[in-house]
């Protein structure tokens, strides 16, 4: 699945020639924590956080007033302070690959590029919203979660016995078990209440680890 379903459209940006009072103020009425920023020709040069501004403040503010901390980053302009070496995805990037950029560069916004031009931004809380579909959590169901061994066939035998039974999946979920040889499998299920579940799933299983409604 590509992150272009799940980014931010048109999102709140900033320019090279905005002052940090500005773009701190726009972060603030826009409530976002990050801006992009944009060149005169459209182009994204650089990332701008509320941590870049506060971090803008020396180390120890003595013997300044903090007045005059204020007058001093006041006269900074954001290309002053903005990150230049930005990370950035095209809008088919996939899920799994914008997640695992964020993750191993340590970063929370990634702008979303088509043709050079910025078309959006994919954002944690974007990814919480991959995280809601995948557990089906606007749906009410079942939730069980089972060890079963790590082979072929194992889903599609589960699959093809709760069809019989009339037991709708909703959504299903693999996870690393307790060793190479199984895997943790949660699925949320319509159609059958938490004895019937378990009467079907328990001989297909090598063990169920939790059942809820949810």
């Amino acid at each position: 699945m590509n992150i272009e379903r799940f980014m931010t459209r048109n999102p709140v940006i900033g320019t090279t020639k905005m002052s940090i009072p500005d773009a701190s103020a726009l972060m603030k009425r826009e409530k976002v924590q990050r801006l992009p920023i944009l060149d005169e020709n459209d182009h994204l040069v650089g990332m701008l956080s509320e941590k870049d501004i506060l971090n803008a403040a020396p180390a120890s503010i003595n013997p300044l007033s903090l007045q005059e901390v204020a007058f001093m980053i006041s006269r900074l302009s954001v290309s002053k302070l903005m990150k230049k070496d930005v990370v950035s995805v095209h809008k088919e990037t996939t899920v799994e690959e914008a997640s695992r950029l964020m993750v191993d560069q340590a970063i929370s916004c990634l702008p979303v590029l088509e043709n050079d031009k910025l078309i959006g931004v994919l954002t944690t809380s974007d990814l919480f919203k991959v995280l809601l579909e995948l557990f089906g959590v606007r749906h009410y169901g079942i939730r069980i979660s089972f060890l079963v061994e790590d082979k072929v066939g194992t889903i599609a035998r589960i699959s093809e016995k709760l069809a019989k039974e009339n037991i709708d999946i909703i959504t299903l979920g693999t996870f690393s078990g307790t060793n190479t040889s199984n895997a943790i499998l949660s699925l949320k299920v319509q159609g059958a209440t938490k004895e019937k579940l378990v009467e079907v799933i328990k001989p297909l299983v090598s063990e169920i680890l939790d059942i809820q409604e949810v």
